[in-house]
């Protein structure tokens, strides 16, 4: 599980930047190496925050990105409503559920990115007020937003992990070499 990003072959953008992607997944996915669902769904702070939250919450928002930039609807459409639940498990989903279904979200952007003709080809930013309006975006924004917003919760999974039991990146890196 530990996620080495070697140099791209020359000119290979795409694959160095999915291997960047891949690598701050691998901090997520650490993070609920040996945690029952009990454990990855607790809250050990003020924060609404859990690993099994944030496992659900960065599949759901890669899936969502890629569907927008293929012009497709999101699998899952979320507002004020039920905004709430894409960071907590419902309905008998499971760590290893999300997990199973965030392998199959990270293929198929890795498909995708790989399939389009250009990275500087553009997509349509949703009609929302925190979007420029009538706003397009590269596909390359794209890669790199989905970076930032996975290494940004693999940050908090860290945090949540150690304030659960202790357990630092160095360590779980030990546990998933086993």
């Amino acid at each position: 599980m530990v996620t080495h990003v070697r140099a791209e072959a020359q000119g290979d953008e795409r694959g160095a930047l999915l291997a960047f992607l891949d690598e701050q997944r691998g901090g997520i996915r650490r993070a609920v190496l040996g945690l029952t669902d009990e454990q990855a769904s607790s809250r050990p702070d003020a924060s609404q925050l859990s690993l099994a939250g944030l496992v659900k919450h960065v599949a759901e928002v890669e899936q969502g990105w890629v569907a927008r930039a293929r012009g497709e609807e999101p699998a899952v459409r979320r507002d004020a409503s039920n905004w709430h639940e894409c960071f907590v498990l419902t309905d008998g989903e499971t760590v290893a559920s999300q997990l199973a279904y965030w392998e199959k979200v990270a293929a198929g952007t890795e498909d995708f990115v790989r399939s389009v003709p250009s990275l500087d080809d553009t997509f349509a930013l949703p009609d929302q007020p925190w979007f420029p309006p009538e706003g397009r975006v590269s596909m390359r924004w794209l890669v790199l937003h989905l970076i930032r917003e996975t290494a940004r919760h693999a940050g908090h999974a860290d945090i949540i992990r150690e304030s659960l039991d202790g357990k630092t990146a160095f360590e779980l890196v030990a546990l998933a070499e086993k």
